[in-house]
């Protein structure tokens, strides 16, 4: 019985050390798909964010990595041509020409914006993207966007923002990092369900 009960103690540890060691590391696991760019085709650079995204495809197009961006989901509900949204005046703003602007108003979702761009980019005959987004949302993307060019010439850079609230380490101490690790953890599940 004493030797049962020191058995289940140990193992009732380990289960405890290997979990808080898995929470702690999420910060990594959702990060680890960003990369440092390379000349592409495109810089695709991904909706849903507040500035930062666009920020930093206008740095990407300016360095010149690429001589085209897309910016992607843009609603088309409240899209009108001739009429730009704050991101495209952003990014037009921040130093990137009207030409080399390309707009995506039919993805919503993450898996979308993936699906819409690599038929895009074989439309336009574009080889390689760099894909702009946030650093929690590394691992989804890289999912995502290697199902999305499977078994074609296409190749993708999962290139990552720099916003102040991230730490993959101290990920767990910010509201706003929290957030978007534990929304993303959920969301891998999903795609791994529904689309992987």
């Amino acid at each position: 019985m004493k030797s049962f009960l020191k058995y289940a103690i140990i193992a009732l540890l380990a289960v405890t050390l290997a979990s808080l060691l898995f929470f702690f590391s999420l910060g990594f696991v959702v990060s680890h798909y960003s990369r440092s760019p390379e000349k592409a085709d495109v810089i695709v650079v991904l909706g849903g964010d507040n500035g930062l995204r666009v920020q930093k495809g206008a740095e990407l197009y300016k360095a010149g990595y690429s001589e085209h961006v897309l910016l992607t989901g843009i609603d088309k509900r409240f899209y009108r041509p001739g009429h730009p949204n704050w991101r495209e005046r952003m990014i037009a703003s921040l130093g990137v020409p009207k030409k080399a602007i390309k707009i995506d108003t039919r993805s919503r979702t993450t898996w979308e914006e993936a699906i819409n761009t690599a038929h895009t980019m074989e439309k336009r005959g574009w080889k390689s993207a760099l894909v702009v987004s946030d650093p929690p949302h590394m691992l989804r993307l890289h999912q995502t966007w290697k199902k999305a060019v499977k078994g074609t010439p296409r190749s993708f850079i999962l290139v990552a923002t720099e916003p102040p609230w991230w730490n993959p380490l101290l990920w767990w101490k910010n509201r706003k990092s929290f957030q978007f690790v534990i929304s993303e953890m959920k969301k891998n599940l999903f795609y791994t369900v529904v689309y992987f």
